[in-house]
């Protein structure tokens, strides 16, 4: 069974920030609380374009 585990406490909520801006910007309603209204992909998205703007951010770095 997979356990969600929070490896640097207190990262937690800057990507709670960023997870909300990412849905505003790709006009997802996603509202505090329960969100199981929410399609898969809809999800999907927010989650692949926060990775995709993390990537983007280290390789900038890496230059």
């Amino acid at each position: 069974m997979a356990k969600n585990k929070v490896m640097i406490p207190e990262a937690k909520s800057s990507l709670d920030k960023f997870k909300y801006e990412v849905a505003n910007e790709i006009g997802v309603n996603l509202k505090q609380g329960y969100n199981g209204d929410l399609t898969s992909r809809d999800a999907g998205s927010i989650g692949g374009t926060m990775v995709k703007k993390m990537i983007a951010d280290y390789e900038s770095r890496m230059k």
